[in-house]
């Protein structure tokens, strides 16, 4: 019997990646295990972790999930649509 208590509680989240994100991930987007109580911010922390050259972007990346603006304490559900969007030039 698989011993329940030790097991932490989790959600699947889907990441949509743009500009330097999409470039560092080389793909749009990308489903994700998170925990349960996990921040739009945590999330942020776990991407930095993976490609530290993000961290010059953090302050002036926003965030939105499911279509809306949040700001960074926004704690995720399950099924949601996480986008981090650094600041983008072009003509």
């Amino acid at each position: 019997m698989i011993n329940s208590i030790n097991a932490l509680p989790s959600l699947t989240i889907t990441i949509k990646f743009f500009a330097v994100y999409r470039d560092c991930y080389g793909e749009d987007t990308q489903q994700r295990t998170i925990p349960a109580n996990a921040t739009v911010s945590d999330v942020l922390d776990q991407l930095i972790a993976e490609y530290p050259q993000l961290a010059q972007w953090r302050s002036l990346t926003r965030f939105g999930v499911n279509y809306q603006f949040v700001p960074p304490e926004t704690r995720l559900n399950a099924g949601d649509e996480v986008v981090f969007i650094p600041p983008v030039s072009g003509g």
